[in-house]
């Protein structure tokens, strides 16, 4: 990852088990100005078991009264897909990859040779996958949806206990949709200030289906934006529902690359063009040689022609060391020693 924001278009479950779809969506996505796509590798029977019992039972929000087996496996994007969505997206130019739900899954995608891995927020105090991940090498982003601070740490030490110190840490809340008004958004500065000296980039995994939230967190600090997307949420999908289409995309991308560049960088430089309109000392009536300024015939106005400003405690009283006209700018040469 470069320098500038580095957003990620997520398809999650919204190729609706079409993988002429999955490919509209990774082209729409470059198309949208998105820098990679990122999917999700798992089975039915590698995230979950196929159980009735009440714990598996999903209560409230998008996937309410399901069980957690169904949806994995309406969701899940086929295995024998992979490898041909990502020799798409290398033929397009536009990097793909995923995150892994359990070893088998990592060791799937190094044979795809993915260039990064993504940790989704249910997984990211499970250490052992993370240190499996990690110890491939390659950049490691952890969702924090559910974690704790101490749990957060424990991620970041994983990656480094077996030599990974490229580390991207998401502030995430995971509701399905995210209410703005639950994101909280200041704690990517807090972030920042924890995990930054520490090597750590900070990001926005976000839920919502606004733009302002990814907006916002550019604005403090945020280097990595992940959103969902697809086509048409009328196609559904079970990420639809707190998915951007294309268009909405392309807006929100243009609004994080416009707040990028007018964050720039830290700069006191003075812009000399304009400078040139600010205030400075002007004689306002006319003065003969030998004659006191005063309030009433030295003042602060425009444009930057004389001296400054704060000179003129220091001035008044003082005598002229020549006539002056009124408009004249008043200047070291002008005062009698």
């Amino acid at each position: 990852m470069s320098d500038a924001i580095f957003i990620i278009a997520e398809m999650s479950a919204n190729h609706c088990g079409d993988i002429n779809l999955a490919k509209k969506i990774i082209a729409a996505a470059k198309d949208a100005g998105a820098d990679a796509v990122k999917i999700q590798t798992y089975t039915a029977d590698t995230i979950t078991i196929d159980c009735r019992r009440d714990e598996f039972k999903i209560k409230g929000g998008l996937w309410d009264g399901r069980y957690l087996y169904e949806l994995y496996k309406s969701a899940s994007t086929p295995w024998e897909w992979q490898p041909k969505l990502k020799a798409f997206a290398d033929e397009i130019g536009i990097p793909l990859f995923s995150t892994p739900f359990d070893k088998s899954a990592v060791d799937f995608l190094e044979r795809m040779n993915v260039p990064m891995y993504k940790i989704a927020s249910f997984e990211a105090f499970d250490y052992p996958l993370i240190r499996y991940a990690a110890k491939c090498g390659k950049p490691m982003i952890i969702s924090t949806g559910v974690s704790t601070l101490e749990e957060i740490q424990g991620a970041i030490d994983a990656c480094k206990s077996v030599g990974n110190s490229d580390i991207t840490i998401l502030k995430c809340t995971s509701a399905y949709p995210a209410k703005t008004e639950d994101m909280n958004l200041a704690t990517i500065r807090d972030m920042i200030d924890r995990f930054g000296p520490q090597g750590v980039k900070i990001g926005l995994s976000d839920h919502s289906m606004s733009i302002v939230p990814p907006i916002t967190a550019v604005a403090l600090g945020a280097q990595v934006i992940e959103k969902h997307f697809t086509l048409d949420r009328a196609l559904g999908g079970e990420d639809s529902g707190f998915s951007l289409n294309a268009e909405e995309f392309a807006t929100m991308v243009k609004a994080v690359r416009e707040t990028e560049k007018a964050l720039g960088r830290v700069s006191y430089d003075v812009n000399q063009d304009n400078r040139r309109f600010a205030r400075s000392l002007f004689v306002v009536k006319p003065i003969r040689k030998g004659e006191r300024f005063t309030e009433d015939n030295v003042r602060s106005i425009r444009p930057n022609s004389g001296m400054a400003p704060g000179r003129l405690d220091a001035i008044l009283g003082r005598f002229a060391d020549r006539d002056m006209a009124s408009g004249e700018p008043l200047i070291e040469d002008c005062i009698a020693k």
